[in-house]
């Protein structure tokens, strides 16, 4: 890490640290602030050895028949609770896929294609004392969108490989204004104020409104709610992009899981976009997870998924996916898991490399291990 990105850590941290009330006592601030902490490490193996040793249509673990340091992650974080209801929390991340798969953009500033060091969140946290609590965050934290996450210490994913839909169909992170209200034990309502997609800075004059109602029926169900909208293309206020989310998750009789995910989008029309410069755009997707956990050390986990992509708008080709991926899962350790993975890619369209030849193929088939620790 150079000099530059040692910088912009430590000034995080500090204006992390000076953002609480400066009349407190250094130790006592000190005490309260916990540090954790996220390592993923990877072998993928494409069973189409393209020349350009890359997995198509995965930007968290595209480099094929390597392996590759996904992520290292640490976080500070100072909870609010009702003794002291301010905190923050800032999540620094080092890589050679992740961080520069979910980087926000800055008009104006050309990103690096291979930077590898990222600030996934960094928000200041209130909890204003209205009914039960209001959470207020301002700053930039990870989208609500979506059932997957960017994996870290306290949240992933039961598949190593993300879904399509992961991938293409919302955004990774927001900066912005979020207030989160529990109305009671079966309904949480969120609301937000954002920039963008993925957007430190807007790109236009308008900003984009997202809202999630989280409900828990019953205690083996829950079911989130979710929408976004507004204008997402540089220097135009007038074309909206939206998106409808709703993910629904059922535990049955304690080991199996079943997870549901569905997305419905739209965007008027893109004249920087080539492939959808001339109309309006809409793509939808659905997926499913099904979970077996045999024990506290074994599961097993299958996903499988559909994506129409049929203007081409969120992968630069017009074209409907599958795929289907099986992951085992192995804790070595409290802290450690191991997840070996197999994975099969379908596009009516010819998409995939194979070989010497780039985009010959409508199949792609991949192999991976992956290990994480956290703590």
């Amino acid at each position: 890490m150079n000099k530059l990105k040692i910088f912009v850590v430590v000034s995080i941290l500090c204006l992390s640290f000076s953002g609480i009330s400066r009349a407190e006592d250094a130790g006592d601030i000190l005490k309260d602030v916990k540090v954790n902490g996220f390592v993923s490490t990877a072998y993928n193996h494409n069973l189409n050895d393209p020349d350009s040793r890359k997995v198509n249509y995965r930007p968290f673990n595209e480099n094929a028949n390597s392996f590759n340091l996904d992520v290292a992650e640490l976080v500070f974080q100072k909870d609010a609770t009702e003794e002291s209801n301010i905190g923050f929390r800032t999540d620094i991340m080092y890589g050679y896929t992740i961080p520069k798969g979910i980087r926000s953009t800055w008009p104006g500033v050309t990103q690096s294609a291979d930077d590898d060091f990222d600030v996934q969140q960094a928000y200041v946290r209130y909890i204003a004392s209205i009914g039960s609590g209001l959470t207020l965050d301002m700053g930039k934290y990870i989208t609500e969108m979506g059932a997957e996450v960017i994996e870290g210490y306290d949240a992933w994913n039961y598949n190593y490989s993300r879904s399509l839909l992961f991938y293409y169909t919302i955004p990774f992170t927001h900066t912005g204004l979020r207030a989160t209200y529990k109305v009671n034990d079966m309904a949480t309502l969120t609301g937000e104020i954002l920039n963008g997609w993925d957007n430190v800075v807007d790109n236009n004059k308008s900003k984009s409104y997202c809202a999630h109602l989280m409900l828990m029926p019953v205690e083996s169900t829950m079911l989130n709610l979710k929408y976004m909208s507004g204008p997402e293309q540089n220097n135009n206020e007038s074309n909206i992009r939206s998106v409808a989310n709703a993910n629904l998750t059922v535990t049955l009789l304690e080991k199996l899981t079943l997870n549901f995910d569905y997305v419905n989008g739209s965007e008027q029309k893109d004249p920087n976009n080539f492939v959808t410069a001339n109309g309006d755009s809409k793509w939808s997707g659905l997926a499913g997870v099904i979970r077996y956990a045999a024990s506290d050390r074994y599961a097993i986990n299958i996903r499988a998924e559909t994506f129409s992509d049929n203007d081409g708008a969120r992968t630069g080709v017009k074209q409907e996916m599958t795929e289907i991926t099986i992951t085992p899962e192995f804790t070595i350790k409290k802290n450690m898991v191991i997840r070996p993975e197999y994975r099969h890619d379908v596009s009516d369209q010819k998409v995939f490399d194979k070989g010497s030849n780039v985009a010959s193929e409508k199949t792609q088939d991949t192999v991976a291990i992956n290990m994480f620790f956290y703590f």
